[in-house]
């Protein structure tokens, strides 16, 4: 069974960390990888710098930005990654945009994936269209699990789509903004995590977007699944804090 299924079938709620491969520095992502699951950490995200990240708020951008000019590239990627499980064990995925993935190539990239260990995709600008029809086969040969994204404004015969064609959970965005609002959760937001909720889709959901506290984590997590924390976590590693990761997550658990 892929690890995030076996993850996702545990009686928990899951907390998820995203990170900029890369970022703070080029040697960083596997000892960052490796103290968040000695935290307690359920999966991580790791994202894949691009030079033009739309979803994405400043705090991340900047992330991305930042790597780039460290020198990381997929192919350095794969590299700091080839021997992962050898230290690590919870489920890890790639997120990142669909173009520098393209021009690697899809196939050798799904292929590498599976290599090292690698359990899934995000990938918001894959349409769904396109994944069904030119690399689910692909994905699904290489032990891969690609993970669609919904908003609040998504229609629910799309949610249902989206829920039939998946097969691990489904990245809930909490608004319609970029990454990083702070805000919080209001009322509209509860209202959405409830609707999809009552939903009672076959996959889970994963909230993402917004969540940056105990507080907001502990709202996100009532009706879903589980939660993604992204520009918090990226934010406070920016003073290269790895040996203080722990007092982070302890600061959302």
């Amino acid at each position: 069974m892929n690890r995030i299924n076996s993850r996702l079938a545990e009686n928990k709620k899951i907390l998820s960390i995203y990170f900029t491969a890369g970022y703070p520095t080029l040697t960083d992502t596997v000892p960052i990888i490796q103290e968040l699951e000695k935290c307690g950490v359920d999966m991580v995200e790791i994202g894949l710098p691009f030079s033009d990240p739309l979803a994405d708020g400043p705090t991340i951008q900047e992330s991305s930005t930042l790597a780039l000019a460290n020198g990381m590239t997929t192919a350095l990627l794969f590299e700091q990654l080839k021997n992962i499980r050898e230290s690590v064990q919870i489920p890890l995925l790639l997120m990142g945009y669909f173009n520098p993935i393209y021009q690697y190539g899809i196939e050798a990239f799904c292929k590498q994936c599976n290599a090292i260990g690698i359990d899934g995709l995000i990938l918001p600008d894959l349409p769904l269209k396109e994944y069904q029809e030119h690399y689910k086969d692909i994905f699904e040969s290489n032990n891969l699990k690609n993970i669609f994204l919904i908003t609040p404004q998504t229609s629910i015969d799309r949610i249902h789509e989206i829920d039939l064609i998946s097969d691990s959970f489904i990245y809930m965005v909490s608004s319609s903004s970029v990454t990083g609002k702070s805000e919080g959760f209001g009322e509209n937001e509860k209202q959405y995590f409830k609707r999809i909720s009552d939903l009672h889709l076959k996959n889970p959901q994963i909230i993402g977007f917004g969540i940056n506290s105990k507080e907001a984590f502990g709202k996100a997590i009532q009706h879903q699944k589980g939660a993604i924390i992204g520009s918090a976590f990226v934010q406070f590693m920016r003073g290269n804090q790895i040996n203080k990761i722990k007092n982070f997550i302890n600061t959302i658990l």
